[in-house]
């Protein structure tokens, strides 16, 4: 699809804009955690938002407006849609649509645990087909062997599915306060410190392109 691309190299426009780039990321979930958490208040401020349901649905609305202006921004200032956060934002509109209409947010709950599942199963079902998939995605970021590819795409995958997993302990068996807390500020740290943690893999089969070009 035009416009849409992987999450490779960033463009000139994210080199220059960082920030906006992470705000673009973090600013729909912050605006998901803020709406659920002064639910009431926003209601009082705004009585329109009730027509929506109860806290978590008003959040869940707003969140659904924050995301679609976020990919909106996102395509007008680094002229493409990256593709993680593109099926992302889908789900969260079909969704949240599901859950505002019928007045039942455990859809909005699951979306976590579909997303996750998704980008689990693809990757591993790649492997499965002998592709590393990952590499599709991530090759001009760095650049690694087919080894390296198909450990890190066999951790992503696995770790995809963990997050699902986690995803549906949490709103399963706790209250929607917990769930909420956990997906802005329990599953950010989980990832960074995972993505952190693959450092050592990268860095072991990372092949020096120019080194090569010159060989």
């Amino acid at each position: 699809m035009s416009g849409i691309q992987s999450e490779n190299a960033p463009s000139g426009a994210e080199k220059a804009h960082p920030m906006l780039k992470l705000a673009l990321e973090l600013g729909p979930l912050l605006v998901f955690f803020f709406a659920n958490l002064r639910g009431e208040w926003l209601v009082q401020k705004f009585p329109a938002l009730a027509t929506l349901g109860g806290p978590l649905l008003v959040a869940t609305g707003l969140f659904m407006v924050a995301t679609v202006t976020s990919l909106v921004v996102s395509r007008i200032v680094f002229k493409h849609l990256p593709i993680m956060p593109f099926v992302s934002g889908v789900v969260v509109l079909v969704f949240g649509s599901l859950s505002i209409w019928l007045q039942d947010d455990t859809f909005i709950k699951m979306k976590p645990t579909i997303v996750n599942t998704l980008f689990g199963v693809v990757l591993l079902g790649g492997l499965l087909f002998g592709r590393s998939l990952l590499g599709y995605v991530f090759n001009a970021a760095f650049q690694l062997d087919d080894l390296g590819w198909k450990k890190l795409t066999l951790r992503w995958g696995v770790f995809f599915l963990f997050l699902a997993i986690i995803n549906e302990v949490v709103w399963r068996n706790f209250s929607d306060a917990v769930w909420v807390n956990f997906k802005v500020w329990g599953t950010m740290p989980i990832t960074i410190l995972f993505t952190l943690a693959q450092m050592p893999l990268i860095m072991r089969h990372s092949v020096n392109t120019e080194a090569d070009g010159k060989a």
